[in-house]
């Protein structure tokens, strides 16, 4: 009769090797995230400057209502 660990030892090896490509996996997704995350940093300072810049052109585009002083003075 067989041993029951006799065929323990591929269904091992076979789970050694789904580890290690899962782990290779997550960090894939790990470095792929952390890029991610640097691009919408980036974004998000891209866009706070570019409104900067647009609030700067409309201050001296459009002009401001002068103020007035009512007809009854």
């Amino acid at each position: 009769m067989s041993e029951p660990n006799d065929s323990a030892g591929p269904r091992i090896e076979d789970l050694e090797v789904m580890v290690a490509h899962q782990a290779r996996t997550i960090e894939e997704l790990s470095e792929e995230l952390t890029r991610a995350f640097r691009m919408i940093e980036r974004l998000q300072h891209l866009t706070q400057a570019l409104g900067e810049r647009l609030g700067a052109v409309e201050d001296v585009a459009i002009p401001k209502p002068q103020q007035q002083k009512p007809p009854h003075y």
